[in-house]
């Protein structure tokens, strides 16, 4: 909010190169939102397709999550007013492979019941699989 008042107050002055950084500051600052959102919504989808390959099997509850967070995705990355999307197909691959680790730690607690270090686990999964099988099911929702 105070941006906001800081960026009136600069176009009051007429001060546009000033207005113009605070404009930059609030689009990084949604921008980082965004990311931080959709981080979270993969780190589960990242959970589910662990669990998946891991146990050689799926539930339902895990497959609900996995659609439950693959949308939650597309909605987070959609421009609503502009059309497109905020994040590339490149940049969603980042952040996939930056949430790896913490759905691996999640998934030590409950494939096998818990019985797997993040190391063993990360033996029985194929990583590069499980991220492009992941950011396959978000970019088949986006262009439809």
């Amino acid at each position: 909010m105070e941006e906001l008042l800081t960026l009136k107050g600069l176009l009051v002055k007429g001060d546009v190169q000033g207005a113009l950084l605070i404009v930059e500051e609030l689009e990084e600052m949604s921008r980082n939102d965004i990311i931080k959102t959709i981080r979270s919504y993969a780190v589960i989808l990242l959970l589910h397709l662990i669990k998946q390959q891991a146990e050689k099997r799926t539930t339902r509850s895990w497959e609900v999550s996995i659609r439950n967070s693959i949308r939650e995705i597309q909605r987070e990355n959609k421009r609503r007013k502009a059309g497109g999307y905020y994040l590339t197909s490149e940049e969603l691959l980042e952040i996939l492979a930056e949430a790896y680790l913490n759905a691996i730690d999640e998934a030590t607690l409950e494939v096998a019941e818990g019985r797997y270090e993040p190391e063993e686990l990360e033996k029985l999964v194929n990583q590069e699989e499980i991220i492009n099988r992941a950011l396959g099911l978000i970019l088949a929702g986006e262009s439809s």
